[in-house]
């Protein structure tokens, strides 16, 4: 059972997105709120939300500047944004301000649960369709600066850049594991081999700077 905010000003998607919480997560509390004014005092009044699903565009929220104010307000509770927007740089952005994930409103139901579970278990979710995306141009070659200096990557494993490149695509350690069949233990092991190498905080710093390395050109050395 958790408590559960919704934040967006379209009644019918405030609707479709109750019944993905109602029947994917018997029992939870849902509120419902259509501004950021709303949101904002909701969350003072219940602080113990366990996850709120807030919308870009709804009154108030001047893009991203509303998650930011929320994230002030309310520090502990965690946002995820569910959103039309289909730019990974906003996606990605959304993140850096301090969402703890990003669910796109073209998502089918399952992979909407799916996202909330994930995201409730304390994980990030990133939508791996829009994160697999390349910028206009195509992909960048090796020599182009993709974040991390060639030295960090050319230091992990072979394993460890497999582990790497499907981060950037948004999946899970479980997903990870049944693609490189391999335990979800040692996915987290390495993770954290990873994290570390990069000179990186957390799997989000990763995939930030290292959405648009050419991955191949590291496996073929």
């Amino acid at each position: 059972m958790y408590k559960i905010l919704i934040a967006d000003d379209h009644p019918l998607f405030r609707e479709a997105i109750h019944n993905v919480i109602s029947d994917g997560f018997p029992g939870s509390e849902v509120m419902e709120t259509a501004d950021l004014h709303s949101a904002l005092a909701l969350t003072q009044e219940h602080d113990d939300l366990d996850l709120i699903l807030l919308d870009l565009n709804m009154p108030g929220m001047h893009g991203l500047n509303g998650l930011i104010n929320l994230r002030n307000e309310s520090p502990t509770i965690p946002v995820v944004i569910v959103s039309a927007e289909q730019d990974k740089q906003i996606v990605l952005q959304a993140i850096t301000y301090g969402a703890v994930g990003f669910i796109t409103k073209s998502s089918p139901r399952l992979q909407m649960t799916e996202a909330i579970q994930q995201i409730l278990n304390g994980n990030v979710y990133l939508p791996p369709d829009i994160i697999r995306t390349q910028k206009p141009g195509g992909q960048r070659r090796l020599n182009e600066n993709p974040g991390f200096a060639p030295e960090l990557l050319q230091a992990l494993t072979r394993k460890q850049l497999l582990v790497l490149e499907r981060m950037t695509k948004g999946e899970s350690n479980k997903q990870i594991a049944y693609t490189l069949e391999i335990a979800e233990t040692t996915v987290k092991a390495h993770v954290s081999a990873i994290l570390r190498k990069l000179n990186v905080h957390n799997r989000v710093q990763a995939i930030l700077s290292a959405g648009d390395i050419d991955f191949g050109s590291y496996l073929r050395r």
